[in-house]
């Protein structure tokens, strides 16, 4: 049913409308809990004893002399390796039981409790191995994270400060701080921290994701549009990134352009709602009414499926004044 939208571009385009119209605001949504959505949190992954590049052999692994706790803290890590989150705590558990002072311990316990949604317990852990060694700058930056996923901003922020201090280039900590400061709508310190993180974790495409948010909120549409561009450039597979490219496009006139972000957001994550509802507007101001019955249907079909009413009676009205132009004669 989807084959003109996906594999099909219009050559032409019409002039625009003075119709308004109006596209579901995203903000990077990846994770849902509880239906409190929250941004993506970046997290320094795996330390450990014998998975390590040499630049980043934690010290505290020289030290121990309890092999048995070091042990513990492989077999948690092959297990994180082969999906098995649940063993992999038990022996991150077992090896910080053995040495409570071995900090990668309580760090990749907390990572692996995070992993599982368990937030307190992973900020404890996390707390643990700022206390087994407070120079362990990624530590303070997760523990700021999960704090922050906690609505807890005050107290993240600390830690992420903290982070930043002992590590000035810790890329995800400056974009966990980013993430705050969006959630406080200090765009200006915002902006700053997400530009932090890009020149710092020049691989990861999230910061200059939100980077582009906060050029949006601030009316900044040229910066914001080249952020995005970089989040896809990045990471081809963003859909957010990708919507709100098209969201920029569309506003300006330029719909051929338009349709193809939406479609590369559609392809991104085929059930990203979103993209089809604003490929759908697309299709109507190229006056391509079929093709715009059949995407408004489909994003709604997703809409009511993921219990989002409010943007399902959005793209009921469209489908229907889709259809009722299709039997118009033109």
């Amino acid at each position: 049913m989807l084959s003109v939208f996906l594999n099909k571009l219009p050559l032409y385009s019409h002039p625009k409308s003075i119709v308004k119209f109006s596209l579901p605001y995203s903000l990077g949504i990846l994770a849902v809990s509880s239906k409190r959505i929250f941004p993506t949190i970046l997290s320094l992954l795996l330390v450990s004893a014998s998975i390590l590049s040499p630049s980043f052999q934690h010290p505290l692994l020289a030290q121990t002399g309890n092999q048995a706790a070091t042990d513990a803290l492989n077999q948690g890590l092959q297990a994180i390796q082969e999906g098995k989150v649940q063993d992999a705590i038990a022996f991150f558990r077992q090896a910080t039981k053995l040495d409570p002072t071995l900090a990668p311990a309580q760090y990749n316990l907390g990572l692996a409790l995070r992993q599982a949604g368990q937030l307190q317990p992973a900020a404890d852990a996390f707390y643990q191995a700022t206390q087994a060694d407070p120079q362990f700058a990624a530590a303070f930056a997760n523990l700021g994270g999960t704090l922050l996923e906690g609505n807890n901003l005050q107290t993240a922020k600390d830690y992420l400060q903290r982070a930043i201090e002992l590590d000035s280039k810790l890329g995800f900590a400056h974009y966990n701080l980013g993430l705050l400061r969006e959630q406080q709508r200090d765009w200006d310190q915002a902006i700053a921290s997400f530009k932090k993180a890009i020149e710092y974790s020049q691989n990861a495409p999230e910061p200059a994701y939100h980077l582009g948010i906060c050029y949006l909120q601030q009316g900044k549409i040229d910066q914001a549009k080249e952020a995005f561009k970089k989040a896809v450039k990045i990471n081809p597979k963003y859909p957010e990134a990708h919507y709100n490219l098209a969201s920029i496009l569309f506003n300006q006139g330029k719909y051929p352009e338009a349709l193809a972000a939406f479609r590369e957001s559609a392809i991104a994550n085929t059930n990203y709602a979103n993209a089809y509802y604003g490929a759908g507007l697309v299709f109507i101001q190229l006056k391509q009414y079929p093709e715009a019955a059949q995407v408004f249907q489909y994003a709604k079909d997703l809409y009511n499926y993921q219990g989002n009413s409010q943007w399902a009676n959005k793209a009921n009205q469209w489908l229907q004044q889709a259809q009722t132009l299709n039997y118009k004669p033109r």
